[in-house]
């Protein structure tokens, strides 16, 4: 009698399993964007844009963009699903003061959108990352 709970526990394991195996993987959002190799190129890519936008780049002037691009590859990770740690300020403590417009905000994302597009990030996921960052908005645009 004390065999049959363990191997109806073992028939039920082994259904899981075999369940699971034939289930196709989904991919996290993380995966999706190409772990932290991906991030990292990611965040690479929209610096590069933000620096070469002139309708925003002058707000870049003297910033710090080693910690910049550290802090945004720890911030995009977090969003994503990662296994990081995000060690920078708030958004509201990091861009108070700054006179950020909505239109600086607008360009900024555009950047952030093409540099996606040039990584081949899929749509589903870009729009995934930007719902995640849109509560942000309120905290860097000034009123």
């Amino acid at each position: 009698m004390a065999l049959r709970p363990k191997l109806l526990t073992a028939l039920a394991l082994a259904a899981l399993l075999a369940a699971c195996a034939t289930s196709p993987p989904r991919a996290g959002l993380y995966a999706q964007f190409g772990g932290q190799a991906g991030v990292e190129a990611l965040v690479e890519e929209f610096l590069v844009r933000l620096l070469e936008d002139e309708r925003i780049n002058a707000q870049f002037a003297d910033t710090d963009l080693v910690n910049l691009n550290d802090r945004l590859v720890e911030q995009f990770c977090v969003e994503l699903g990662g296994p990081c740690t995000y060690t920078g300020r708030d958004m509201a403590q990091s861009h108070a003061g700054l006179g950020i417009t909505e239109a600086d905000f607008n360009a900024l994302v555009e950047d952030l959108v093409e540099a996606m597009e040039a990584r081949g990030i899929p749509r589903s996921a870009q729009n995934r990352l930007l719902a995640r960052l849109a509560p942000m908005h309120a905290d860097i645009v000034s009123p």
